[in-house]
């Protein structure tokens, strides 16, 4: 049980450290693909933006409910 906790924990962190760079630092050829579909058109800048904050929330969850779990039991 332990290790899930841990790996719940690290997954956040991963989410946490790409949705910031994506979203703060602006790195988006992190997102597979958006280079190619930026430049034809097809994807936009706040597109990407909305994607770096998805990830950043999502990351931000994933720790406080591992760390919630941890605490709890």
């Amino acid at each position: 049980m332990i290790l899930l906790k841990i790996i719940l924990i690290l997954v956040g962190l991963a989410f946490i450290i790409f949705g910031y760079l994506i979203y703060f630092k602006e790195k988006y050829n992190l997102i597979n693909g958006f280079e190619g579909d930026f430049k034809s058109g097809r994807k936009t800048e706040s597109y990407a933006k909305m994607v770096g904050l998805i990830e950043l929330v999502i990351g931000i969850i994933f720790v406080l409910i591992g760390i919630v779990v941890t605490v709890i039991k």
